[in-house]
């Protein structure tokens, strides 16, 4: 599975990617940001910390790692996750 085409739409609050299958996901920013799987983001939610997001709150870039996933840069600064295709597939509720 992968991607045909990967765009920032809707003011840069929603990632759309469409698969190789013709589906396509929708996935916001919040969603993306709270799913985050960097260290930090990991440690932060065992420990309980809520994550508070700026009123508008979006993606600023999207930057592709290999073949394999995009890297996803945020307007609080966050930069540090991963996001694997089939994580985003997962993400978006389609099977995968």
């Amino acid at each position: 599975m992968q991607p045909t085409e990967v765009a920032l739409i809707e003011d840069d609050t929603i990632l759309a990617v469409t698969w190789d299958d013709g589906e396509t996901s929708r996935l916001d920013a919040v969603t993306l940001r709270q799913a985050s799987r960097a260290a930090s983001e990991i440690r932060r939610q065992a420990e309980g910390v809520e994550l508070i997001l700026p009123p508008a709150f979006r993606m600023q870039s999207v930057e592709p790692i290999g073949n394999y996933a995009l890297r996803l840069f945020f307007s609080d600064g966050h930069d540090r996750g991963i996001y694997p295709w089939v994580y985003l597939r997962e993400l978006a509720g389609h099977a995968a």
